[in-house]
This record gives structure tokens, C-alpha cells and sequence, in this order.
């Protein structure tokens, strides 16, 4: 886990934030096919974390165009937007710690061979790959692989 120098964030307080959503049994651990752990820096990792500002996020997810306000992967690169990370998105209101765990499971789902899908049902919990950020297109935010699955 690296967060860039100048985002007011505690690197160890992220990095824990991230192995909890990642190790919560609602998330993508419930696959019983894939597994997330930290490793200390300089270790061999099969994917890296980065929390980056909104430009070094433009910089990092290009040709993506992520405009300073979404997070990508990017190869073996999970790129998180400080901005979002911070601020959270309007789906979620003021609970900024649900939308993390969103954020967490919709871009490590990335890296992990899943695409954006749409609501299933109008007034039904949000598929994690949904963008969420974006909009919920009628469905309730749910920052959870495992809710909708099956």
C-alpha cells in the first residue's frame, strides 16, 4: 500500500483499512477462490494499492479518463482517488466508510477479471461492480461482493 506524499492520509491506517474490507467475509474472500494479503514493502506482489490525488489518479489510469474523480486498476496497479477515498460519493451520503469498502471491492474486482455491470432491479442492492460513484441506477448502495451474488 502506497500513499503519495502530500495526501494527508496515514499509509498504515489505509493499508489496515484495506485488509479489513478485503479479509471481511462479505467480500471478495467469499469466492472461496481468491485471497488478499499485505506484504511488506519490497516483498513481490502480485497486485500493488496506491492512494494518489486526484492528478497523480489521471497520471497513473490514463488513457482511462478519470477526470480527478474516479479510482482505476491499471495492470497490476489498484489506483485509489484520495479525493474519493476522503469525500466518499453522493450514493453513500456521509457514510464514508461503506463507500471505502466500495471503493476497495469495486476496483480490487477489477484486478481480479471483473466488468462494470448494471442494476438488476430497481430498489435491490447495487452489484459491487456497479459504479457506484457514478450513480446507482435505482438499485440501494451495497458495498459488498457476496449480497448480490447467486
Amino acid at each position: 500500500m502506497r500513499v503519495e506524499k502530500g495526501v494527508d492520509l496515514d499509509p498504515d491506517e489505509v493499508a489496515r483499512a484495506l485488509e479489513r474490507t478485503l479479509d471481511d467475509p462479505r467480500s471478495w474472500r467469499s469466492t472461496g477462490r481468491v485471497r488478499f494479503s499485505l506484504v511488506a514493502a519490497g516483498e513481490q506482489a502480485d497486485l500493488h494499492a496506491y492512494l494518489v490525488t486526484p492528478g497523480t489518479t489521471d497520471k497513473l489510469c490514463y488513457p482511462l479518463l478519470t477526470r480527478g474523480e474516479v479510482s482505476c486498476r491499471s495492470g497490476n496497479k489498484v489506483v485509489l482517488n484520495a479525493k474519493r477515498w476522503t469525500l466518499g460519493a453522493e450514493a453513500y451520503g456521509s457514510d464514508v466508510a461503506d463507500y471505502r469498502d466500495y471503493l476497495a471491492n469495486h476496483e480490487f474486482g477489477h484486478a481480479l477479471g471483473h466488468s462494470h455491470v448494471g442494476c438488476p432491479a430497481r430498489g435491490r442492492p447495487a452489484p459491487v461492480m456497479l459504479q457506484q460513484t457514478k450513480g446507482l441506477q435505482g438499485c440501494t448502495a451495497n458495498p459488498w461482493p457476496s449480497v448480490t451474488k447467486g
